[in-house]
């Protein structure tokens, strides 16, 4: 089939790679189409077997006690890896486990994967199972020892065979080729086997060395976004920093875009990864707040941090992501509209303004314009600006549910802030909980995602649910 491949499969007490422990290992190693070894061993989980992992595997407590730990055979399993792609039936699941165990042990693991559950896929279209008891039945593989690791192995093994003979051993080859040369785009030293990542609605981490991300992102089909990032790298040059220092990635599955945009723009603030720019942490977000006295000076002032608060938003237009930006854009529409700029506050004096000897200011500083027509000339202008008041009595959810995976999100909502995104009437409960102890947060990406979907005539095709 390849050159150079390790057949294995693990057992373990449970399906969570970063919680569960592996519980027993087998491997068998094929150079040039022929065996040249084989182990197996059960490893001491240093965690609970449950009843229900004993019952499947036949492996109990007392057996795992007693056997060695990862750390002690993890040369020895390296030693037979070496050189080798690995091959396993579901290989996310067994890689995903000896990354964690590896580094663990303080042995990182770089190693090419093959899966043989994908290989099938190609080899026997026709075919709408591929799990390893249909592949049984289907092609009359017996085993006394299923859901044992050497059992396993050795059903895999006796599918290879059979496929080689049944198709021919050069067709085997060039399907297995085809899966790894499907990660030719690659980084070589990434860790991460990008065919286990879904192409489903999710966000993605990028690490390199560091505990913190390189970058985040977010995507509708995950593995197809991640693969565009490594394809660009040749020609775009923050993509190709980016492809040289990864190691590893994470990824973290939503139930549809806005849930993917919600935890894309908390985890961006939250670590504040390197090549992110757009949805940094906004700790000078500023608005302007309009003085309802069309006598007041200055007219406007600048409310920024803690005071920039939802509940206010009837007198408030913005934001901006800076006091520069605020002022430049107030600049342009006192250009655009002719309003006095010493009423705004942005030019100093008493008297007739600059703007009005030059023709610019219809004279409300000087009593040709009455304050009325001039506030009421400025508050049209803001008008497209206005931050919205929150429309609703009290937290709204926006459901969002994903047909594939049969995932369910909702997210809550109050006063614009995103409260929390949940999938059970007892999260639910505390969210809305906690709601009540804690300041809401105005974030201005999250705003604007909250308006587009929950604005009063807004269509975003995001079911809408009032939670009082």
């Amino acid at each position: 089939m390849l050159p150079c491949y390790v057949l294995l499969d693990l057992e373990t007490t449970g399906g969570n790679a970063t919680r569960d422990r592996i519980t027993e290992i087998a491997a068998v190693r094929m150079e040039g189409g022929l065996e040249v070894a084989r182990w197996s061993t059960l490893v001491n989980p240093e965690a609970p077997i449950s009843g229900f992992i004993e019952q499947l595997t036949g492996i109990s407590n007392a057996m795992g006690a007693n056997a060695p730990c990862f750390g002690d055979v993890a040369n020895q399993l390296m030693t037979l890896l070496k050189g080798a792609v690995l091959v396993a039936h579901n290989v996310r699941f067994d890689h995903g486990f000896l990354l964690h165990e590896f580094e663990r042990a303080g042995t990182p693991l770089r190693i090419k994967t093959l899966c043989t559950v994908r290989l099938s896929r190609l080899l026997y279209p026709q075919f709408k199972s591929h799990g390893l008891d249909a592949i049984m039945q289907r092609h009359g593989i017996n085993t006394s020892a299923r859901h044992r690791a050497m059992g396993d192995v050795e059903v895999m093994q006796s599918w290879l065979t059979q496929a080689q003979a049944e198709l021919g051993a050069d067709t085997v080859q060039r399907h297995a080729q085809t899966l790894l040369q499907s990660s030719a785009a690659l980084p070589p030293q990434l860790e991460t086997p990008v065919a286990d990542i879904p192409d489903t609605p999710g966000v993605y981490l990028f690490y390199g060395e560091s505990k913190l991300p390189l970058y985040v992102g977010k995507s509708i089909k995950l593995r197809s976004r991640i693969m565009s990032h490594f394809q660009a790298a040749g020609r775009n040059p923050r993509e190709m920093r980016i492809a040289q220092d990864i190691r590893r990635i994470e990824w973290q599955p939503t139930a549809g875009e806005l849930g993917a945009l919600l935890l894309e723009a908390r985890l961006v603030k939250e670590l504040q990864p390197l090549h992110n720019r757009q949805l940094r942490r906004e700790s000078a977000l500023c608005a302007w707040r309009l003085d309802a006295n069309p006598a007041a000076r200055p007219l406007l002032t600048l409310v920024r941090g803690k005071d920039l608060q939802p509940q206010a938003f009837g007198s408030l237009y913005g934001p901006y992501r800076s006091k520069n930006q605020a002022l430049l854009h107030l600049r342009e529409l006192a250009q655009a509209q002719g309003l006095c700029l010493q009423a705004l506050g942005l030019e100093s004096g008493k008297g007739r303004c600059f703007g009005h000897q030059t023709g610019h200011c219809q004279g409300v500083c000087c009593g040709e314009e009455a304050p009325q027509r001039h506030h009421l000339r400025l508050q049209l202008a803001l008008t497209s600006h206005k931050l919205q008041v929150w429309p609703y009595a009290g937290v709204v959810g926006l459901r969002e549910h994903d047909p594939r995976t049969e995932r369910t999100d909702i997210h809550l909502f109050d006063q614009w802030c995103h409260l929390a995104t949940v999938h059970s009437d007892d999260e639910l409960a505390d969210a809305l909980h906690t709601r009540t102890h804690a300041a809401l947060a105005f974030d201005l990406d999250t705003y604007r995602l909250a308006l587009k979907h929950l604005a009063p005539g807004s269509r975003s095709g995001v079911q809408r649910v009032l939670l009082g």
